[in-house]
């Protein structure tokens, strides 16, 4: 009677201690099966087929497409400066007017000449039809002629060099003289850059040959235009490779018409291999575990871990070589708080929906 009295407490004890457990934990079971609050709270992306750019980066410095320091080619006094620090000019635009009082005088004296040579050539010509001069005597004053010429060509030429003149289009630097200055021809007047295009020189390593062209499409970047993209192509590629780093010289030349980007500038060159056709997904989606990459796809709420097997990655995307098709829906964030077969809430779905 004693036993069955202690016993019976205990057993009344252990059944409320059951009745508890129970009570505690069918409520969670239920909420995970109807993807309740304990469900892992996530954001998904469907995977999808899509165009993935193959290539080639390399860091390059923009140079001006012709680039001259500008001298003169005579010793002179400077009698007038015809443009300022930054102009922009045409090709044959002048810049300098040297002193050129005495080729100019030369010129003057030596047409002079030429006008009255020419006039007893004239009549010498006119004697020797009445044979009253020789043939000798007009083929001399003919020679004289044509050697006044001969020498107006070159005083000519002396004047047009104290005239210092742009030899192509393009933006001047600094000016480095005054009137009345005397230059030297190895004294710099100024700078002139034609920066309507760049010149951009980079180096491809060796394997990377069979994938660039003459006239193959390049985009540059400078940290100076953030999110800006200049278009250019390849002009050149170099016939030798450096034997030491085994790289090969490419050239490319980029549109500058708004003269945006200048010499000197460190410029990211990307080259375009090829294109391909293949299942992208965002990098973030990526779950490693040693050297085994895992995504979790959705399936009924429910996260499933699948391996996958990548191929290139791009900043912020990699291809999908297997383990998944177009239409797998894919955990990008979230992914640390969730483990395989466990229950998830798709936040960018309900808010869609």
């Amino acid at each position: 009677m004693s036993s069955r009295k202690l016993l019976s407490p205990l057993l009344i004890g252990a059944l409320l201690l059951a009745a508890v457990v129970v009570y505690l934990n069918l409520p969670a079971e239920e909420e995970v099966k109807k993807g309740g609050p304990l469900a892992t709270t996530v954001k998904t992306i469907l995977v999808e087929q899509g165009a993935m750019a193959i290539t080639i980066e390399a860091l390059g410095t923009a140079r001006a497409n012709e680039s001259i320091a500008v001298t003169a080619q005579v010793t002179e006094t400077v009698r007038s400066v015809n443009f300022e620090d930054g102009d922009s000019v045409k090709a044959g635009q002048v810049l300098i007017q040297l002193n050129n009082n005495e080729e100019l005088a030369r010129v003057a004296e030596l047409r002079a000449n030429i006008d009255e040579a020419k006039r007893q050539y004239t009549r010498i010509f006119n004697l020797r039809e009445s044979s009253a001069a020789s043939e000798q005597l007009l083929d001399e004053q003919q020679a004289r002629v044509k050697g006044l010429e001969a020498q107006l060509d070159i005083a000519e030429a002396q004047v047009d060099d104290l005239q210092i003149r742009a030899p192509f289009s393009g933006v001047l630097g600094a000016r480095q003289v005054s009137i009345g200055s005397l230059v030297q021809p190895a004294g710099v007047i100024t700078t002139l850059d034609d920066i309507s295009v760049v010149k951009v020189d980079f180096s491809i390593a060796e394997n990377q040959l069979a994938s660039v062209a003459k006239g193959q499409k390049v985009s540059a970047t400078s940290v100076a235009y953030p999110g800006e993209t200049f278009s250019g192509e390849i002009t050149h590629i170099d016939t030798r490779l450096d034997p030491i780093s085994r790289a090969i010289s490419v050239r490319a030349i980029i549109d500058n018409k708004d003269q945006r980007l200048r010499p000197g500038m460190l410029l990211t060159i990307v080259v375009e291999k090829r294109v391909l056709d293949t299942l992208i997904l965002p990098e973030k989606a990526l779950v490693p575990v040693q050297d085994i990459q895992y995504v979790y796809v959705v399936e009924d709420n429910v996260a499933h871990q699948r391996e996958v097997v990548i191929g290139e990655r791009r900043p912020g995307i990699v291809q999908i070589v297997s383990g998944l098709k177009a239409g797998d829906e894919v955990i990008t964030e979230g992914t640390l708080r969730v483990r395989d077969q466990s229950a998830v809430n798709v936040l960018n779905r309900n808010n869609e929906g």
